[in-house]
């Protein structure tokens, strides 16, 4: 008798536990979007027409 209390309980608890499925997770939550390389102010300067005043002419 103890035994079958003993077994009604782990099953309860058991399904206490793992009786429910986690929220599902949308996929647009599972992507992160970053730069891949920092911004560069000094490669974002340059200017070809200055460059072309400067040294072209």
């Amino acid at each position: 008798m103890q035994e079958e209390e003993q077994a009604g309980t782990a099953e309860v608890e058991r399904r206490a536990r793992f009786g429910a499925l986690p929220e599902r997770v949308l996929p647009q939550d599972m992507v992160e979007e970053r730069p891949a390389t920092p911004r560069d102010p000094a490669r974002d300067a340059y200017d070809p027409d200055e460059f072309a005043v400067r040294y072209g002419l």
